[in-house]
This record gives C-alpha cells, sequence and structure tokens, in this order.
C-alpha cells in the first residue's frame, strides 16, 4: 500500500508555505499593450510630420506657447543634436537593427511595463525609420522632420518623444530590478565572516 502524496508535495516547487503567486499579465494583454502602444506612437508621430509638411516651410517657426513652446519645422539627416549628419546610412542600418530586436524580446516579455516601454521604442523607432527610408534625398538617406522646439533644446519629434519616455522607463524598471519577463531580480544577500 502506498501513501497518497502530502497535500505540500503535490504543490509546484517554490510554492509551498510562501502564499498565492501574484498572476502574471496574459499573453493577450502584454501583446496588445505592446502593439498598441507601438501603432499609437508611430501613427502619431507620421500624422504630426505630415501636418508640418503640409502647412509650413522647412525654416518656418511658430509660436504655440512662446516662450516655452514653437513648432520650429527642420530636416535633419543625423541623430539626436544633428550628430553625424554624413552618414545618415548608417542611423538607417540601426534602426532596422534595434526595430528586429524588439520584435525578437517579445517571447520573454512577462511584465506590463516593460511592454508599454518596448511599444514607446519601436513606435518611436519604427517613426524616423520610415523618414530614413522614404523621405527625401533618396531611399535610405532621408532626413527626419524635427519641429518641436523647446529653449535651449535640440529640436525634436513624437518619435523622438517616444523613445525618450521609453528609455527613461526602462531605466526605472531596471533600478527597480523588473526583469523584461516580469520576474524581480534580486542581489544576492552579502555574506559576512564572522
Amino acid at each position: 500500500m502506498t501513501d497518497a502524496p502530502s497535500p505540500d508535495a503535490a504543490r509546484p516547487a517554490g510554492t509551498a508555505e510562501t502564499g498565492p503567486l501574484t498572476p502574471r499579465p496574459k499573453r493577450v494583454l502584454l501583446l496588445s499593450v505592446f502593439f498598441g502602444l507601438a501603432v499609437f506612437a508611430y501613427t502619431f508621430d507620421q500624422l504630426t510630420k505630415l501636418w508640418v509638411t503640409a502647412t509650413m516651410t522647412e525654416g518656418e517657426r511658430i509660436p504655440v506657447l512662446p516662450p516655452l513652446l514653437h513648432w520650429y519645422y527642420i530636416r535633419n539627416s543625423g541623430a539626436a543634436f544633428s550628430i553625424g549628419e554624413n552618414i545618415t546610412w548608417v542611423f538607417t542600418i540601426i534602426m532596422a537593427a534595434v526595430s528586429i530586436a524588439i520584435l525578437l524580446q517579445l517571447r520573454k516579455l512577462g511584465s506590463v511595463w516593460w511592454a508599454l516601454a518596448l511599444g514607446l521604442l519601436l513606435g518611436g523607432a519604427l517613426g524616423n525609420l520610415t523618414d530614413r527610408l522614404f523621405r527625401e534625398p533618396s531611399f535610405a538617406m532621408g532626413h527626419v522632420v524635427d519641429f518641436i522646439q523647446l529653449p535651449n533644446f535640440a529640436i525634436f519629434n513624437i518619435a523622438d518623444s517616444a523613445v525618450v519616455s521609453s528609455v527613461v522607463i526602462i531605466c526605472l524598471l531596471t533600478l527597480r530590478g523588473i526583469a523584461l519577463d516580469g520576474s524581480h531580480l534580486t542581489k544576492d544577500p552579502v555574506k559576512h565572516d564572522s
């Protein structure tokens, strides 16, 4: 006669005596947040760029909330702060690689906050990549439309704002020890010799 396993033996390892596990968000929710924000950031970026190019001339500056905010239409061949203006094609390759890398990480996604951050990052990267690929002067060498001007700061666009917002969220998640899969990274306790 064999004994029936105890109730604790039937539990998965690591759950005995630790209380209920916090349920992870469902995959559908995570992917909905990710793709929803990516589409929103990309669409908002492209619509604002279409509006700027249709209603303003390059170099035109319109006060919105002076002296804090102006629309100032420029085309940027470089990266942030116009760095690397002569190597536009490099930024095209980098943005394409970043977009692919983000999509490859989706299988590990287990946190709503990471879904939010990566969705904004993908939407922003694709927004500026679209400019690089399809705007003048040529394919993969296009100049990005920038139009948001704040005092003593670079002129930027909605895609740039999405990327910066995602980087801030990723930094906060990293500082809080929240991994891409939603688990909490814990440091090993310091061992003191007695």
